[in-house]
């Protein structure tokens, strides 16, 4: 069995929660970066429509055990390496499902269609096959963005080095970068501003400006990142492609699920030279307040390249640095 098409997105309050059916969901990646989705049959609700695999979790059975068998079954693969990501709840006519979503990495065997669907492997910037489930759109969209957050510190640096610095960064394929300068003047920020958005836009990078909506929509950046005080004020998403938020705690998480936000960064994870001093979450803490969480999660806080593995092994959809990228 494998995902359906949703009629929302939110889990009804109303409904029963020993009713609602869990589902473990695979994205299976290759090295290149493709993945598999695959066609559901004819004589299955919503032929022909495009997913992920996946299926029922089993009375007694764990995710974990459940996604295993679901592969062998379907695609007669032997996973060995997988890491969790995000939970959605979905409600369809005729049940509620909670989609664990598990990133698969290493596997044994070439996936075969033992069930008559079809397969293809698709890149996340260019799916060529479509109908795509509806509840399954928003995941592609996360699933694209890259494994690092980088955030600018022009202000430690210099404006010229930092730029430099960039433009290396860009060359050598980063995707995704967050402009943070708390203490530039407007014209400053402005003028540095639009030069790296006009600079990312070449390699296809998508730049977030930190706080500020205006800014963000006059010089045509990706969207907007919203600090933690910002996320508590707010009652409605900003009118951005992109927005992502600075979280620290459950309360600042739950909060950035109700808006709609496409990302969270929660930290620290681990000591910072930027706030020496402040009480860290470490791994332990980290994993379990986005345990089961709807939205990737950035992990900050005295990080560097290194730490990837580390973080998305604690269902971290990547990590987020100011120094080490």
């Amino acid at each position: 069995m494998t995902t359906e098409i949703a009629t929302n997105s939110k889990l009804d309050h109303s409904v029963d929660v020993e009713a609602i059916v869990n589902v473990a969901v695979a994205i299976i990646i290759r090295p290149d970066g493709q993945f598999l989705l695959a066609c559901r049959p004819a004589g299955k609700p919503y032929a022909g429509y495009w997913e992920f695999p996946g299926g029922k979790v089993e009375t007694e059975e764990s995710l974990p055990q459940a996604l295993k068998r679901e592969l062998d079954e379907e695609l007669g693969i032997q996973i060995s390496l997988f890491q969790p990501w995000i939970t959605r709840v979905f409600t369809y006519p005729h049940a509620t499902v909670r989609l664990h979503f598990f990133r698969i990495l290493e596997w044994h065997g070439e996936p075969q269609a033992r069930e008559n669907q079809k397969l293809s492997w698709q890149h996340p910037n260019a799916i060529k096959v479509e109908p795509i489930l509806p509840a399954n759109e928003p995941i592609l969209r996360l699933h694209s963005l890259p494994p690092v957050y980088a955030i600018t510190q022009a202000e430690e640096l210099g404006v010229d080095v930092s730029i430099r610095k960039i433009s290396e960064a860009l060359q050598h394929g980063l995707k995704l970068l967050q402009i943070r300068e708390k203490n530039m003047t407007e014209q400053e920020l402005y003028l540095f501003s639009r030069e790296v958005v006009t600079l990312a836009h070449r390699y296809d990078a998508k730049v977030l400006i930190n706080n500020n909506i205006t800014l963000a929509n006059d010089i045509g950046a990706d969207g907007v990142h919203l600090t933690s005080s910002q996320l508590m004020t707010i009652s409605d998403r900003p009118k951005s492609d992109w927005c992502s938020a600075s979280c620290h705690n459950s309360e600042e998480l739950f909060l950035a699920e109700q808006l709609g936000l496409d990302f969270v960064v929660l930290s620290p994870v681990l000591p910072t030279l930027s706030h020496p001093g402040l009480s860290n979450l470490g791994w332990r803490k980290f994993a379990t307040l986005i345990r089961h969480y709807s939205l990737p999660v950035y992990a900050l806080g005295g990080l560097h390249q290194e730490d990837l593995i580390i973080a998305q092994e604690h269902a971290a959809h990547g990590i987020a640095m100011m120094r080490g990228w």
